[in-house]
This record gives structure tokens, C-alpha cells and sequence, in this order.
């Protein structure tokens, strides 16, 4: 019988951190989560600050969004290069070498003086900081207990969630107080301060005596991505939802600073915080999937989705319309996350890990064309542009999902690739 690469990587690399321990402390799972979100705070820094990064580096509103593409590129680089990585190398030396690496990219975007050197920063920041968090996600698996998995797990993706959130609160906070290059210097001291933490704290891992080579473990995410027909399906649609977030998020410093609103950057990063009611709101998808109601789940966010772009529209008229409108993006946008996440993992339970760097491709991309888009779309037609080229996605989203309906439903006892 042909072994598929994906059983043979997988079945290898399985190691039990808490052999005789039945759960976690606490206090580690709490520093699993604060650990996530400072990780995955750092890819999400620049987006209330484009504004001033345009002003500084002359660079055109319709170009800015470059600096967010950068950032997606490093993301995208990150779980093809680097997150493998942990299937294979000790992943408590592994996060401490990008940690260490990570300080030095935030302290060049801190130091950049041209365009250039701010991209390849952005660019360096946005792969060591998704690295990071998707090295913690897969580590806290590894460390917990079998019936305590899903809970520590959730537990670092509920600090993804919140981190990604706060990024825009605090970087807004501290670009009024000490302007936007103190961002990434107290990023950097957060992520020296972390390190000595998580040298403090992190178990020892216990290494498989047979471990896969590091070309196996990429060929075999080409092989999921061509053969897998659910993570093709739902990729595609984290791709427009990540898109349609990216457009919004994007783009929301630009109007804001401007009239009637004038707000500084402290206020329009804690719109931010609004999104939390969503993404708490979302938790309750992961449940219904669980009972085999994915796609109505999926249908339900996609309407949501494409809904919030009417009082978003409204945004420069109502602050009221405003927020009723990130609370309807994010909930749809959890909601379909979540979901996407629980039909792709039904197929290959013995290729998570892979199946998650495959996945996050999709939201790499489509975060990064977002942000390029969103931009142009302000620069030639507004606000209003904006709104309707993040309904535009959204639709598209929703009718990809119509399309595809009977062709996405994983089957528990699916066929390993070989």
C-alpha cells in the first residue's frame, strides 16, 4: 500500500509534552493567550497609522496600502516557510530564535528612513510575527492533554482574536503620545520582555525519534492544496471574507481623520474594541458546527457580511451607523472563520497543523489584496468607493458560497491524498 506524505509526516511528529499530567496550569494557558496576542498584535500595528506613514514617507494614499500588502506578503511567507518548521525543530528554540528575530524587524521599521526600508520591515515583521502566533497555537496543542485541547487551544485563538483587536487601540494610543515610530519601539521592548517570559516558562519538548525532512512537510501542503476540494472551497471564501475585513479596516483611519470627525489616532484605533462584541457574538458558530449546521452557519454570516457595507456606508454621517456596522463585519467575519476552520479540520484530523498553514494562506492573500485595493478605491472615489467595493467582495463571497454549497460538505472519514 503507497503511504500518503501527509500520514507519514503527521504520524511522526506526535509528541506528548505533560505525559503525566492531566492538565495545563492555568497560569501557562493564560500566558499561551497574552503570548498570541502580542504576537499577532505586531502584523496589525500600521493599519491606523497609514495616514502618517503616507505624510512621512510621501508617500500617495493610493500606495499606502502597500505597507499592509508588505505586511500580508511576510504573513503568507511565514506559514509557507517558517511555520513548518515546528513539525520538526524543538518549537521552544524555534520561537526564541524568531523572537529574537522579530525585535531586530521592529526596531529597523522603527529606524527606517526611505520606502523601501520600511516594506522589507514590514515585510520581516508580518512573517516572524504570524510565525509566532501560529508556532504558540500549534505548541499549546502539543502541550495540552487530549481532553483538554480544544479548550487551551481556544484559549490562544480567543488571544489572537483580542490581540488583533487591541493592536489598533494601543498603536493609535501611542502614535498621538510619541508618534507612530514609538509603535514598534515598545513593541520590541513587549517582545524582549516575552522572551525572557517564555524561556522562564515553556516546557521542554520532546522530539519524535523519526522526524519528517523539511521538503516533505512542504510537499505535502501542495498536495492538500491541490487535492483537498473543502480547503480549496472554503479558502476561497476566507480569502473574499479576509478581503472584505482588510477593505474595511484598512481604510477606516482615512475618513476619520479628516471632516467632520478629525479624530486622532487614539480614538479611531478604539473602534477597534467594538469589533470584540462580534467576535465574543462568533464563539457560538464554533458550537453549531459542531452539530453539522455549517452551512446554514456559513450562509447566515455571508448575508451579515454583506449587509454591514450599508450603515459602514453611513459612517460619515452617523457614528452610530458606524459601530452597529463593525459589530454586523466582525460577527459575520468570526462567524465564517470559525466555521471554515471546523469543516477543514473534518477532513485530514491527522494533518492539522499543515491544514492551518494551508488555510491562513487564503486570509494572507486576501488581506493583502484588500489593502491594496481599499486604498485606491478611497483615493478615486471615497468612502463611498470603499463601501462598494467591500460589498462587491462580499457578494462575491456570498455567491461563491451558493455555488459551491453541495461541493464543500467534509466527510468525517475522508481519503488521505497519496
Amino acid at each position: 500500500m503507497k503511504t500518503s506524505p501527509i500520514h507519514t509526516t503527521s504520524s511522526v511528529t506526535e509528541c506528548d509534552l505533560y505525559s503525566t499530567q492531566t492538565t495545563l496550569p492555568r497560569a501557562l494557558v493564560l500566558l499561551f493567550a497574552c503570548a498570541s496576542a502580542l504576537s499577532v498584535a505586531n502584523v496589525y500595528y500600521a493599519q491606523p497609522l497609514l495616514d502618517a506613514l503616507s505624510v512621512d514617507f510621501h508617500i500617495s494614499i493610493a500606495a499606502v496600502g502597500g505597507v499592509m500588502s508588505a505586511t500580508q506578503l511576510g504573513c503568507a511567507l511565514a506559514l509557507i516557510l517558517l511555520v513548518p518548521l515546528g513539525d520538526i525543530l524543538n518549537r521552544r528554540y524555534l520561537m526564541l530564535a524568531q523572537l529574537g528575530a522579530l525585535i531586530v524587524a521592529l526596531i529597523a521599521v522603527g529606524l527606517s528612513t526611505t520606502p523601501l526600508a520600511l516594506l522589507i520591515g514590514m515585510l520581516a515583521v508580518g512573517m516572524l510575527g504570524t510565525a509566532m502566533t501560529q508556532g504558540l497555537i500549534a505548541y499549546a496543542a502539543t502541550a495540552a492533554a487530549p481532553q483538554e485541547r480544544g479548550r487551551v487551544v481556544g484559549a490562544a485563538q480567543g488571544g489572537v482574536v483580542i490581540g488583533l483587536l487591541l493592536a489598533r487601540v494601543l498603536s493609535g494610543f501611542i502614535a498621538d503620545v510619541a508618534g507612530w515610530r514609538s509603535v514598534y519601539f515598545f513593541s520590541a521592548l513587549l517582545m524582549l520582555l516575552l522572551a525572557v517570559l517564555l524561556w522562564r516558562t515553556l516546557p521542554h519538548q520532546l522530539l519524535a525519534r523519526q522526524r519528517p525532512h523539511y521538503s516533505a512537510l512542504l510537499l505535502s501542503m501542495l498536495t492538500l492544496l491541490r487535492q483537498e476540494r473543502v480547503l480549496q472551497i472554503r479558502g476561497t471564501i476566507a480569502l473574499l471574507m479576509f478581503a472584505a475585513l482588510s477593505i474595511f479596516w484598512s481604510a477606516l483611519v482615512l475618513p476619520l481623520s479628516r471632516e467632520p470627525y478629525f479624530f486622532s489616532h487614539t480614538v479611531i484605533g478604539a473602534f477597534g474594541l467594538v469589533g470584540i462584541l462580534g467576535a465574543l457574538a462568533a464563539v457560538k458558530a464554533g458550537s453549531l458546527a459542531d452539530k453539522g449546521r455549517e452551512q446554514w452557519v456559513s450562509g447566515i454570516a455571508l448575508l451579515l457580511l454583506l449587509t454591514s457595507w450599508l450603515p459602514l456606508w453611513l459612517a460619515p454621517y452617523s457614528l452610530l451607523a458606524l459601530v452597529v456596522g463593525i459589530i454586523v463585519l466582525d460577527l459575520g467575519g468570526q462567524a465564517i472563520h470559525v466555521t471554515n476552520q471546523s469543516m477543514i479540520f473534518k477532513t485530514h484530523p491527522d494533518a492539522h497543523s499543515r491544514l492551518v498553514g494551508c488555510y491562513m494562506l487564503f486570509y494572507s492573500i486576501g488581506s493583502g489584496l484588500g489593502a491594496m485595493a481599499t486604498t485606491a478605491a478611497y483615493d478615486a472615489a471615497g468612502w463611498s468607493g470603499v463601501c462598494l467595493l467591500g460589498a462587491a467582495v462580499s457578494l462575491t463571497a456570498l455567491l461563491f458560497w451558493k455555488v459551491t454549497l453541495h461541493a464543500s460538505v467534509p466527510s468525517p472519514a475522508a481519503s488521505t491524498p497519496s
